[in-house]
This record gives structure tokens, sequence and C-alpha cells, in this order.
């Protein structure tokens, strides 16, 4: 049950496709909570639209004429807006999820996504937390196995700031857990999970969960399971 007394959550859809605008539409329009301020079909509206009405979360295509998503990512991110992104791909897009990623994206869904997960989603990234699709997440890391350093190797030096115990949060945050499943995993609570995690993005500088598990990867901290 969503709190009716909680601002809702305000969303801009972007997507060149305006029969898939409808339909996302029609999904978030029948949550008492989530509310589409506005539509846009290329990024350089997306963009527009962001700074003039600063929607909570943009939910945003990758392929769009004039400037795509990861662009469009970009220049929001880069322009300080108090806006997330959370990108939706198509299955075979696997070459744009790292641009994204670093561009500042919170997140990614595949476009055939259940609605409830989808709802779900916009919640999450709009309370500040990052979503990555398992199915994405795998063929990104699939993506990184062939230029992963030798995991052997000392830890580079971008991860002597963390102590041991966040290196091994970060380790479990990498390999796709919850702060409660981390929780229970180290025997510990999920406050104290929390915090080790605020200070794990604070120390390397990261925006969120999502460019915290690319770090643990391309560093080799975390290599992809055969």
């Amino acid at each position: 049950m969503t709190d009716r007394t909680a601002r809702p959550v305000r969303v801009l859809l972007v997507d060149d496709q305006p029969l898939l605008r409808t339909g996302f539409r029609m999904v978030l329009g029948a949550e008492e909570d989530l509310d589409v301020v506005a539509e846009a079909g290329d990024g350089v509206e997306a963009v527009d639209l962001s700074r003039r009405l600063l929607p909570d979360v943009v939910l945003m295509d990758i392929r769009m004429p004039r400037m795509d998503g990861v662009a469009a990512t970009r220049a929001i991110v880069d322009a300080r807006l108090p806006v997330r992104v959370l990108i939706l791909t198509t299955f075979d897009l696997d070459e744009y999820v790292v641009g994204a990623l670093r561009a500042g994206a919170s997140g990614f869904l595949a476009k055939d996504v259940p609605a409830e997960d989808l709802v779900t989603a916009i919640r999450t990234v709009a309370a500040g937390e990052a979503v990555v699709a398992p199915r994405i997440l795998k063929r990104l890391l699939d993506r990184f196995a062939d230029v992963l350093p030798d995991p052997s190797a000392a830890p580079p030096r971008s991860l002597a700031a963390l102590t041991e115990r966040e290196r091994e949060v970060l380790v479990q945050v990498a390999r796709g857990l919850s702060n409660s499943e981390i929780a229970a995993e180290l025997s510990v609570s999920e406050t104290t999970i929390k915090t080790h995690v605020g200070h794990v993005l604070t120390k390397l500088g990261l925006r969120d969960r999502v460019q915290a598990v690319v770090l643990a990867y391309e560093t080799g901290l975390v290599r992809p399971r055969g």
C-alpha cells in the first residue's frame, strides 16, 4: 500500500515510438504514487523537459533521433539536475550499457519488463537506489570478462581507501545482493550495511550502486562466474 500523503513520483517518458509511450503511460497512470508529467520523442526534448520540469525520474530510451539516450543522460547529469535516469533498452543493445552507466544512469531495464517490475524500479530509483535487470547485468559482466585484470594481482590503488569490511560489502553489492541479503550474509544489521555502502560510494566518488558494480568488475575485485 502506498502512502497517500506523500508527493507522487514525477516521471518523464522518453521514447521515439509514440505507441510505446502510450503503453508506459497507461501502466504508470494506474499507480496512485506515480505521475507522468510529460513525454519526449528524442534526447534533445528529454534534456529540455528535464531542465524545465525537474521530474524525479526520466524513463529513457537508448536509440533515438537527434540525441540518443546516453548523450541525454550525460547532459542531465552534467547539469547537476535533481533528476535520476532509468534506461529502458532492448536486449541486444549491450554496447550502450557501459556508456550510459558512466554517463550517470541510475538503472537499466529491458523494454519487455513486466509492468510490476517497471513500477517497482521507478520507485526504487526515485528513492535514490539503483536498479539493473539481472539479465542485463549478466550480459554486462560477460562483456567485462575478457578485459578484466588478473584476479591474483594486488588490489588496484583506487580501492586502497576501503577498509577490509567495506571491500567485502562492495563484493557482495557487485554480485547483485540487496542490503538485507548482505546483512544476512555477513551476520550484521541492515543499517550497518547501509552505512558501509554509503562509505564505499563516498570514498570511491561513485554516484550509486550501479557504478559500484561496474568499478568492482572493471578493477577485477570481482569476476564473472563461468
